[in-house]
């Protein structure tokens, strides 16, 4: 129950962040008849939103009208959302095309739609109980960490304490006696280990990389996994850093074609796959549901990036079929370069 309570949360709070990156346009209240005075500036005009100012004509004091705006402001319950998605799942080309072309008050903008489901997968991720491990049992590679029962158990306290260390608000106090918790079993994690232990200390010839970061995934594997799935949100937006140079090299001497494009094309492409992953881990819940997800995933991913590619650049079969292979090959060296940069920052 407490993971669906986070999921619900989380997702509530990625549709306000959404929501608060969304311009505002198109979002008509139905009432625009009648004169009005503005009560926050006091001009007087017909129409649903003051010209002046931008408030709306008409409001309301009740508590209808506050669910009303959770909605709104968490679901983008203004028409926006529902011409938005049937076009990124069927039509993606011709809603970054359109998009990048001007019709903005139609369609629920890229980054708008990027936060929302981003932060509903891993909302649904928590629902579902997908996450990362905070004890790898007695299954460890021999040499990668320790096998001892007693130090795994310490090295789950350890990532709990982590865990809800990372949930506080950094000015709260209880961090700092979590902070002193974790420490301390760090402390006796160390003092544990012996001279003849099995785990072998891995030497790069870089002392920083060896002692930061894979030293810390030797030592803790559950709470470096821990890190990097609670990173993964948090810098999401990572990927369109790195995925946009990519389509520019692949543009380069298609001058009409501008890096907001390009930007505009991988914020909507991650964004379905946001909403793939969602209905995958919804699938792996049900009997026999795990091979529907894997081949939904093999078929729908590349096709849904085949298409987007095509239609929003309108490019020939063989243009879009010869970049097609070549980004399926560079979607792999970005995510390799997003886990790496994921690890650092979690070592560190």
């Amino acid at each position: 129950m407490g993971d669906f309570g986070d999921g619900i949360g989380t997702m509530v709070e990625g549709g306000l962040l959404g929501r608060a990156v969304e311009p505002g346009a198109g979002e008509a209240s139905g009432h625009g008849g009648e004169q009005v005075t503005c009560p926050n500036c006091g001009t007087s005009f017909r129409g649903n939103f003051c010209p002046q100012c931008g408030q709306k004509a008409h409001l309301h004091r009740s508590l209808a009208e506050i669910g009303h705006d959770i909605m709104h402001g968490v679901l983008h319950l203004d028409g926006k959302l529902w011409n938005t998605l049937p076009m990124l799942v069927f039509k993606p080309g011709d809603l970054t095309r359109r998009f990048i072309a001007g019709e903005r008050a139609r369609f629920v903008s890229p980054m708008s739609m990027f936060l929302f489901t981003v932060f509903a997968m891993f909302a649904v991720f928590q629902m579902v109980g997908i996450g990362a491990p905070t004890d790898f049992g007695g299954s460890l590679a021999e040499g990668f960490s320790d096998n001892s029962p007693f130090q795994r158990n310490i090295q789950k306290q350890i990532t709990e304490v982590e865990k809800e260390r990372g949930q506080l608000a950094r000015n709260d106090p209880r961090r700092a006696v979590l902070a002193k918790q974790a420490k301390t079993l760090n402390e006796i994690l160390a003092n544990s280990r012996k001279p003849d232990d099995a785990v072998k200390s891995v030497n790069t010839g870089i002392p920083w990389l060896d002692q930061k970061l894979l030293g810390k995934w030797q030592k803790n594997p559950g709470l470096m996994l821990y890190k990097l799935q609670s990173n993964g949100y948090k810098f999401s937006w990572l990927l369109i850093i790195l995925s946009t140079p990519v389509l520019w090299l692949m543009f380069a001497w298609r001058r009409q074609f501008k890096a907001y494009d390009h930007a505009v094309f991988v914020t909507y492409s991650l964004s379905f796959m946001s909403l793939l992953f969602i209905v995958m881990s919804i699938l792996s819940t049900i009997p026999e549901g795990g091979g529907w997800a894997l081949g939904l995933f093999a078929i729908g991913a590349p096709l849904h990036l085949y298409k987007q590619l095509r239609y929003a650049y309108d490019l020939t079969r063989f243009s879009a079929l010869w970049r097609w292979f070549v980004l399926l090959f560079f979607i792999q060296i970005v995510l390799t370069l997003f886990l790496l940069i994921l690890g650092v920052l979690g070592a560190f």
